[in-house]
């Protein structure tokens, strides 16, 4: 059976390094994490990914604590890169080439992030591993992986998490909540479902960039989801 998707851009929150701790790198869950992904590469599925920091370095809970907002999100985007480090020091352990691009100039330690050589590695089978976020601080990691979607050319936003879609309300604080098989852009900004920031969804919409939510935590969903299987919740335009 043939991928459906030619070109994926994934998000992954970087609590999923951690595995069953609440900091750090768990480096079993890490090597898990890059066999699947390695897996879905070897199928010919052009891969960009997008890590988040948060297992490292929360800004807006820094900023809370007093923090200058964007000194603490300039921290959080420096986390992301010690993320895509470990990501793609896994994934080369598995035999997929990958390059961590970061959009935070630091030549000794990664690419700068350049649009047509990140695509350039793709088209030769490289993975290719976005750090930094967008480089700017108010901006979360959701709005990097949106945008890195819309510049690569991807055909669709995965956005992995520890829940299986969007729900009408938080599924691990609320037993009735119900799960949507589809929703369209503007109702998850009407209705505040907060599965993905609303900048991420809004560009989204904007530019007609498909995106599905999905559970990470069960093992093989990148597969099913790279194969068109339902795992999750599209999130996209009225049908």
């Amino acid at each position: 059976m043939a991928p459906r998707y030619k070109r994926i851009l994934l998000k992954l929150s970087g609590e999923v390094l951690a595995g069953g701790a609440s900091f750090g790198i768990d480096a079993e869950r890490v090597r898990a994490l890059a066999a699947e992904v390695a897996e879905v590469a070897h199928t010919g599925v052009q891969l960009g990914i997008v890590l988040g920091g948060g297992n490292f370095f929360r800004g807006v809970a820094a900023a809370a604590r007093q923090m200058d907002r964007v000194t603490a999100d300039s921290m959080g985007m420096l986390a992301t890169v010690i993320n895509c480090l470990a990501l793609q020091d896994a994934l080369e352990k598995q035999g997929m080439p990958t390059r961590v691009m970061t959009a935070i100039q630091m030549p000794q330690v990664a690419e700068p992030y350049i649009r047509r050589r990140a695509i350039r590695h793709m088209e030769k089978g490289r993975i290719v591993v976005f750090g930094g976020g967008t480089s700017n601080p108010f901006f979360s990691t959701d709005s990097a992986g949106s945008l890195r979607a819309l510049e690569i050319g991807a055909e669709i936003l995965a956005k992995a998490t520890g829940v299986d879609g969007v729900y009408d309300k938080d599924p691990r604080k609320h037993p009735d909540a119900v799960r949507y098989d589809r929703v369209t852009y503007s109702e998850m900004l009407a209705k505040n479902l907060a599965v993905m920031d609303a900048s991420a969804v809004a560009m989204c919409r904007d530019n007609n960039m498909p995106i599905v939510v999905f559970n990470l935590t069960t093992h093989g969903n990148i597969m099913r989801m790279s194969m068109g299987e339902p795992v999750g919740t599209i999130i996209g335009n009225a049908l």
